[in-house]
């Protein structure tokens, strides 16, 4: 499978948007999934993962309450729904799946299968 993410770009402290991650077939129903991101001058850290079935979801401490992953199995997409965005959200996103990965890992490792990357940035 391939992924394609989408969604990033400026927006203000605040705000909100919406990041897809679109699969390039109808497999990807049996992967799991997760987003991870790097800022600037950072490493790259886990935002969220989700199961295969959607029903096991997992975040980082510092997006809990502001964030929601959830995928659409008819459409093959994961979503980054991001609200109440901060300047230090600022990353470039990366959508990853994986067939054998657990659900909700925190692992990149486990992530076999990239996106190309969304930059968002917000400002103050």
């Amino acid at each position: 499978v391939q992924l394609q993410a989408s969604g990033g770009g400026l927006v203000q402290a605040g705000g909100s948007l919406r990041l897809s991650c679109a699969a390039s077939d109808g497999t990807f129903g049996n992967y799991a999934a997760g987003w991870f991101r790097q800022g600037p001058g950072k490493d790259r850290e886990f935002v969220a993962a989700i199961s295969r079935s959607g029903g096991i979801t997992v975040y980082v401490d510092s997006v809990k309450g502001r964030f929601t992953i959830s995928r659409d199995r008819a459409k093959n997409t994961v979503y980054l729904q991001m609200n109440s965005l901060k300047p230090e959200d600022t990353a470039v996103y990366y959508c990853a799946a994986d067939r054998y990965a657990r659900g909700g890992s925190r692992k990149s490792s486990e992530y076999r299968t990239w996106g190309q990357g969304t930059l968002v940035t917000v400002s103050s």
